[in-house]
């Protein structure tokens, strides 16, 4: 049966470029895997003859003999889809899925960095605003000084891995290919601890409590994050230690609510400052200030103090506090009081519009409203 030409297989031109072909070979592979189509004998072989074309495409030498003499440039080298091919899939496996599945390539595993650990710091709103000097103590992995981060008992050196020779990767037969994959017994590494040192057990690192001194720097906000360079734990055979990200969570506060540089509280105001006016004292992270309260205050008037806000921890203008008045309306009320306010509101129904604008507007609107429905 004759070879179907490798660019239609693909559905790629002779000017596609690697990276295309990769993803054009890629689509083909995830929907005609063995694995996926298992009753589908025809799966199989229009996989194989994908895998077959992309290797031949992808490498230059061959693409340039099959570009010059088609099939016959390349039967040697590809050694078609029966025999020679085999050999190679791992790589063209591990090339094209090796971020899907972790596989793919890999030599000798050595030294590896360490873990990057996370801590979350809880805050008060007045030290995330101003700025702290904290102290953390962090649970670590570090390097064992018994054994110096090797995991063998001193005097004794790791031994080459039986398995992988050292190379830290096997060959793994999976029905009609194979492909590698980090061995199992030193998990890359290449080398086994036949004498673990007593210490550490052979990990190469113990656990151990450091204290460390973070300065939170002014302004910093729920998610926000300090580095620590190399404060996470140690890394394998040697590698360099990970680093230390320190999560910042401000705790809700009991007055005041943060929405990026500006502050927000609620001010109750009692019914007569509401109607009368007057001067009212509200907190500020600095201190107590004065604010005045102009006579006919209703619910929901916002009261901007400018620069009683925070400082941006990535710089620029000091943000402010916005207060939001919420007129208080009396409780268990006397019966000297509640003579003197069913006085007030015969005299402010008298009143009209004049002394309720908003009341007397909304009614008329409300009667205009069923008037229109009646007509």
């Amino acid at each position: 049966m004759a070879k179907r030409d490798y660019y239609e297989v693909l559905g790629v031109g002779r000017d596609t470029s690697a990276d295309d072909i990769k993803k054009a070979y890629r689509r083909l592979a995830m929907k005609f895997h063995p694995d996926r189509n298992s009753d589908d004998p025809e799966a199989e072989v229009k996989f194989k003859e994908a895998t077959e074309a992309y290797e031949v495409l992808t490498d230059p030498e061959k693409k340039a003999a099959y570009d010059r003499f088609g099939h016959a440039g390349v039967d040697q080298n590809a050694g078609g889809m029966g025999g020679g091919f085999e050999g190679t899939f791992s790589d063209i496996f591990g090339d094209v899925f090796g971020d899907i599945f972790g596989g793919g390539r890999g030599g000798r595993g050595g030294p590896a960095r360490g873990s990057d650990l996370r801590y979350a710091l809880d805050l008060d709103l007045e030290q995330a605003v101003r700025g702290d000097q904290v102290e953390l103590r962090v649970p670590v992995l570090v390097g064992c000084e018994e054994c110096d981060g090797s995991g063998s008992r001193p005097g004794t050196q790791p031994t080459t891995c039986p398995d992988c020779g050292g190379a830290g990767q096997i060959r793994v037969a999976q029905g009609f290919f194979s492909l590698q994959q980090t061995c199992p017994r030193c998990r890359g590494q290449g080398r086994v601890i036949t004498d673990p040192c007593g210490k550490c057990g052979g990990g190469g690192r113990v656990e151990k409590r450091k204290t460390l001194s973070v300065r939170v720097p002014p302004g910093v906000d729920t998610g926000d994050r300090i580095r620590l360079t190399g404060e996470g734990e140690a890394g394998m055979a040697g590698g360099p230690p990970g680093d230390l990200y320190v999560q910042i969570e401000v705790r809700p506060h009991p007055i005041f609510r943060r929405d990026g540089k500006h502050l927000h509280c609620d001010v109750p105001l009692s019914f007569p400052d509401a109607a009368l006016g007057g001067e009212l004292e509200v907190p500020t992270l600095d201190g107590r200030v004065k604010l005045k309260i102009p006579a006919g205050t209703q619910t929901g008037k916002m009261f901007r103090l400018r620069g009683k806000g925070v400082q941006p921890v990535r710089g620029g203008a000091v943000g402010d506090l916005l207060c939001r008045v919420v007129v208080e309306t009396p409780v268990n009320l006397s019966s000297d009081q509640k003579e003197l306010l069913e006085k007030l509101r015969d005299t402010i129904k008298a009143g009209g519009e004049k002394n309720s604008p908003k009341e007397s507007s909304w009614f008329q609107g409300v009667k205009d409203f069923f008037d229109g429905l009646t007509s």
